[in-house]
């Protein structure tokens, strides 16, 4: 059989010495009445960045949502990413298909209406010409005026 025999520890043995107030602690015994703790006075909470701040989280968050969270963000960027992309391509494909056609349409109806516009100008031309020959006709001396006859107008 065994016998068990308690050993005591020597630190466990003496007491220690009794403050004022009989308090163990010494830190208890300096009650000064200034209960600032001088690591957070010098704490400056206007230096600390949002990303050092962001980090001092980690700790806070279970692991598992920190997991989800990162999941979760890789999937979003993931997913604008492709978006991007893909409507980059889709731009990319829109705007050289349109200057393709577009151009030569838009310098073919350019150069129409610069036709039409001609064909119009020469039509007045012709207008302007018939009615000046048929004025003239109408005014046309008779064969007696035109061989000296006298009229009431100006020869020219």
């Amino acid at each position: 059989m065994v016998k068990l025999t308690e050993v005591e520890d020597e630190h466990f043995t003496e007491k220690p010495p009794t403050t004022k107030d009989n308090v163990l602690l010494a830190d208890d015994d300096e009650s000064d009445g200034d209960y600032t703790d001088t690591v957070e006075s010098d704490l400056n909470p206007s230096a600390e960045s949002f990303t050092e701040r962001l980090s001092a989280l980690v700790d806070i968050i279970p692991p598992k949502t920190r997991a989800n969270i990162s999941t979760a963000t890789n999937k979003l960027s993931s997913y604008t990413k492709t978006a991007f992309s893909f409507s980059g391509k889709t731009l990319w494909v829109v705007s050289t298909s349109a200057m393709l056609l577009m151009i030569p349409f838009s310098l073919a109806v350019s150069q129409e209406q610069e036709i039409e516009q001609q064909e119009r100008e020469q039509g007045m031309l012709r207008e302007g010409a018939s009615q000046m020959l048929q004025s003239g006709s109408a005014g046309a001396p008779t064969g007696t005026e035109a061989q000296g006859g006298q009229s009431g107008r100006p020869s020219l």
